[in-house]
């Protein structure tokens, strides 16, 4: 910053010097206002203060002229006015505060950061930018470099334990650093970074845990821990049991969030067999600094001592599981097997057993409750059920909370005591052209036994049938028999079917037979062999007359029956009248609906009153059982009439025009009317008591067809009566 107030230039022309008629004028940067120039000398004042770090220069023009006209006297003359700087800015940290961290233990000179302060004045021109650090606190702990400003560490062995984080104040200070420059500072928060340095070491020598006998396996039964000074990964540690007399009865695990050692129960313990354990525990570090591993091992020991106490246990067998066999014809109560089962107590509780019923629903076994023999209760019957799987319980007399569960599987083993008998029903078909020797048909047998060598079954004939001049068997080799013919010639005729039993015997001991009869049937076959008909009737048709004619000939009838039938159910509709008359003159209205109608209250059938008052009718009156969808011209009514009009004929008008009325439904609406008019010849239109039924039609004409139509005439008859009883 300058401050200027005497002339930086003085301006003269040499046209004429000292003359009052030249004038001197200014222009450029800042002129005018921060630079002005006395016209009649040409001298040239600063009037506010200059600022190099704002602007370093200012370009301006001078120039002479006329004072009377203005004319230039001479060319306009170009100068820069530079400022010249002056120490006035002192250095700035422009990105302090700082944060830095050092492992600790780091040797002397260990680079920790690197500090850089600013200064705006002229680095060019003097010392006043130039800058030089040096450090005010944090020493002796770390040095700066004075004009690099490098951080490194000033003393070695630095223990991030003892102390982690330290405060440093940097001095940056112009002029070189002399006498009279300006400084700033900032600070420096250095944190020392921890490394493996410290060994686990366990808060205790000797560790105390007691422990029931019956804990579950994979429970803790205690924990110990080893500190460790370092922090995050240096500060891991895993546990192992190095000695002692139970390292195979528990296993040590470390908490990952606690860094805990856990010990655990691997297999079960027993108070009656041993009440104490003594192990040595390890503890190291997971991850080991080579660095530092002359500086000792970085693992730690203790002494864990257990001691097991006794606790009520529940009685033990003598085995896992058992397994029995048992022959299914065993007699009832007799022993099967037994199970065995003690209190592992020191005290010893009688045990006393019994079978869960749940895995025996039907009974079908016993169990001694003193001591543990199983019985039969029921049959066995191995083709029935081979397994039979029970639970056996064991309790404790003297506390009953204390049970134990063993499964028994019993194998019922086989006695031959099935017959075998054939696989299927078998039924043979003889051609009536086969040739002696030819085999009919091949049998086989089963047999629900199961013998250890396997089936071999015995084939014989009945003692009777030995010598039977039609047919003969062979064993085969697979176990199975070919049924043979002696002869040919067999006849449908002469005889349709044979039956041939056959003794199958066994090789059990002793050994089970049975008698099964094989049907044999006498068929026509082709030339070929193949089955064409077994039945005696084929020999009654037609020499000629294959299967597939006498299908189409029975299909015939069957249509024409049909036909015959159709017929006559169209002649019986065709015979019944319209209108049933009756003498009597009931009154009632009679409709016909798709669905159940009203009764007598029905009045909304057909407008009564035109019967009762045949002298009013006039004009045309719709049908209201119907609404018609189409429109029409309404009819011209009849003539009025004297009160002693006909009604028959009344109602054959009406009808006719009913039956020529294209807006009419497509079918008969028979209208019955409850007025009868006066003098009616026709009688009671009610159908209540009509003559005319169904028996009254005749099907004697259908004798005139033939003998079958006769009996459907008869048949047809027969059917009407008992309708009509």
């Amino acid at each position: 910053m300058t401050l200027i107030h005497m002339v930086h230039q003085l301006l003269h022309t040499d046209l004429d010097p000292g003359s009052s008629k030249i004038k001197y004028i200014l222009s450029g940067d800042g002129a005018g206002t921060i630079f002005v120039i006395n016209d009649k000398t040409g001298d040239i004042h600063a009037m506010k203060r200059l600022d190099r770090e704002e602007k370093a220069e200012y370009t301006l023009t001078a120039q002479a002229v006329d004072r009377d006209t203005n004319q230039p006297l001479e060319p306009p003359s170009e100068f820069i006015i530079k400022v010249q700087d002056i120490n006035d800015n002192a250095p700035e940290f422009v990105d302090g505060p700082y944060h830095a961290t050092v492992p600790e233990m780091s040797v002397v000179g260990t680079f920790v950061t690197k500090v850089t302060a600013t200064d705006a004045d002229d680095p060019v021109y003097g010392n006043s930018a130039k800058l030089v650090y040096s450090i005010l606190e944090g020493q002796p702990y770390f040095s700066i470099e004075p004009h690099t400003a490098i951080i490194k560490t000033a003393l070695p062995n630095m223990d991030r334990e003892a102390k982690e984080e330290y405060f440093v104040v940097i001095q940056a200070k112009d002029m070189g650093g002399h006498m009279g420059g300006l400084s700033g500072t900032t600070t420096v928060t250095i944190t020392l970074t921890d490394v493996n340095d410290n060994p686990p070491k366990f808060a205790q020598s000797l560790y105390h845990f007691s422990v029931m006998e019956d804990v579950a396996l994979g429970e803790p039964i205690g924990r110990v821990k080893a500190n460790d000074l370092d922090i995050g990964e240096n500060a891991k540690s895993s546990y192992d049991i190095i000695e002692g007399d139970g390292m195979d009865i528990f296993e040590i695990t470390t908490d990952a969030q606690t860094q805990d050692g856990i010990i655990r129960v691997r297999k079960p313990l027993d108070f009656e067999t041993k009440k104490s354990y003594t192990l040595k525990v390890e503890a190291a570090n997971v991850h080991v600094d080579p660095r530092f591993i002359s500086g000792g091992p970085f693992k730690d020991t203790a002494t864990v001592k257990i001691v097991v106490e006794d606790a009520d246990e529940p009685p033990v067998f003598s085995s896992p599981t058992y397994l029995l066999e048992v022959h299914e014809n065993a007699a009832i109560n007799s022993v099967i097997g037994q199970v065995t089962a003690h209190d592992p107590d020191v005290s010893s509780s009688p045990i006393r057993f019994s079978i869960d019923r749940h895995t025996d629903l039907e009974r079908q076994f016993n169990i001694n409750a003193e001591d543990g023999k199983i019985t039969l209760a029921t049959p066995l019957d191995r083709e029935t059920n081979m397994w039979h799987n029970i639970t056996i319980v064991a309790t404790e007399t003297r506390n009953h909370s204390q049970v134990s569960r063993v499964p028994v599987a019993i194998k019922v083993l086989d006695v031959n005591d099935n017959a075998p008998e054939f696989a299927s029903e078998h039924e043979a078909f003889l051609c009536e052209n086969g040739k002696p020797g030819q085999v009919i048909q091949i049998v086989s047998a089963v047999d629900k036994d199961d013998p250890k060598n396997g089936h071999y079954f015995l084939y014989s004939l009945l003692p009777e049938m030995v010598n039977n001049p039609n047919f003969t068997i062979k064993k085969n080799e697979d176990n199975t028999l070919s049924i043979l013919a002696k002869h040919s010639g067999f006849s449908r005729q002469k005889q349709e079917v044979y039956l041939l039993p056959i003794i199958i015997s066994d090789s059990g001991n002793p050994p089970m037979s049975s008698t099964s009869t094989l049907t044999i049937r006498v068929c026509g076959c082709s030339s070929d062999g193949i089955v064409q008909s077994c039945n005696v009737e084929a020999y009654v048709l037609p020499i000629g007359l294959s299967m597939g004619a006498l299908i189409a000939i029975l299909a015939c009838i069957i249509l024409l029956l049909v036909i015959v039938v159709l017929f006559v159910t169209l002649r019986r509709h065709k015979n019944e009248p319209l209108i049933i008359k009756d003498d009597e003159d009931v009154r009632e209205n009679i409709i016909r609906y798709d669905d159940e109608g009203g009764g007598e209250e029905d009045t909304e059938a057909f407008d009564i009153a035109t019967l009762q008052n045949p002298d009013g009718i006039n004009g045309f009156l719709p049908r209201k059982d119907i609404k018609p969808d189409l429109q029409f011209m309404p009819r011209q009514g009849l003539a009025p009439v004297p009160n002693g009009v006909d009604v028959d004929e009344f109602i054959n008008v009406r009808l006719h025009e009913a039956d020529n009325d294209p807006t009419a439904p497509p079918y008969d609406s028979i209208q019955i009317y409850g007025y009868e008019g006066r003098g009616s010849v026709a009688g009671s239109l009610s159908s209540l008591e009509s003559s005319t039924s169904d028996s009254d039609q005749n099907f004697d004409y259908l004798s005139e067809w033939g003998p079958r139509f006769k009996r459907l005439g008869e048949l047809y008859s027969v059917g009407e009566s008992d309708k009509e009883t």
